[in-house]
């Protein structure tokens, strides 16, 4: 199938609070930060986004040395990924924006036609991966009509990811590869010391 032109989302704003408040994304795997990583998966998509924005809160000059334009949340106090997401399709300049948290790292080189190979036509809003152990929200296909509903949703007292989702018209990608979560120093220590 073909894929239309789209854009890409890089989900590195968050708190960290499981690092300890260190900035994840520039936290390092074989010697190169997280940001890099994530950049270098979508990088090898077939095809590869025709743009890609970093989501970023802190070290904004860092993250734009990657050379990427860098959105920073509206809302104040690191209200989420949904806040990220929100940015991200405010700014994308094609209707399907792609997005990953930095956290993921790797993705197989398919993963982008995966995903919008799983879209219905227009009734599509979004297509969230899974694999054997999980749904990952966060790694995600969103059709940019949703931003008002999100907006909507912010303007409550919610911030999970997966309430808002319920509200749209969502399909499942499945992938026998198990996403690497490295949401957690010890995470990122196994990932680098074992095998490759």
């Amino acid at each position: 199938m073909s894929v239309p032109a789209y854009s890409a989302l890089v989900l590195a704003g968050g708190s960290a609070r499981r690092f300890g408040g260190a900035d994840k994304g520039l936290q390092l795997l074989a010697g190169r930060p997280l940001i890099a990583h994530a950049l270098d998966a979508l990088a090898a998509q077939t095809p590869a986004p025709d743009e890609i924005l970093i989501s970023a809160n802190r070290h904004l000059d860092v993250y734009a040395g990657f050379g990427h334009p860098v959105l920073t949340d509206s809302l104040p106090g690191f209200q989420g990924p949904l806040a990220g997401l929100a940015e991200g399709l405010a700014h994308a300049r094609h209707d399907w924006l792609v997005t990953m948290p930095c956290d993921v790292a790797r993705l197989p080189a398919d993963f982008v036609a995966r995903l919008f190979a799983e879209r219905q036509g227009d009734k599509t809003d979004a297509v969230i991966a899974c694999d054997a152990h999980s749904l990952h929200p966060t790694l995600a296909l969103l059709n940019r009509r949703v931003l008002p509903q999100l907006l909507e949703f912010l303007s409550g007292d919610s911030r999970r990811l997966r309430d808002w989702l319920a509200g749209l018209h969502t399909r499942e990608a499945f992938f026998t590869e198990s996403f690497p979560n490295l949401n957690t120093p010890e995470a990122l220590a196994a990932l680098e010391t074992g095998p490759r």
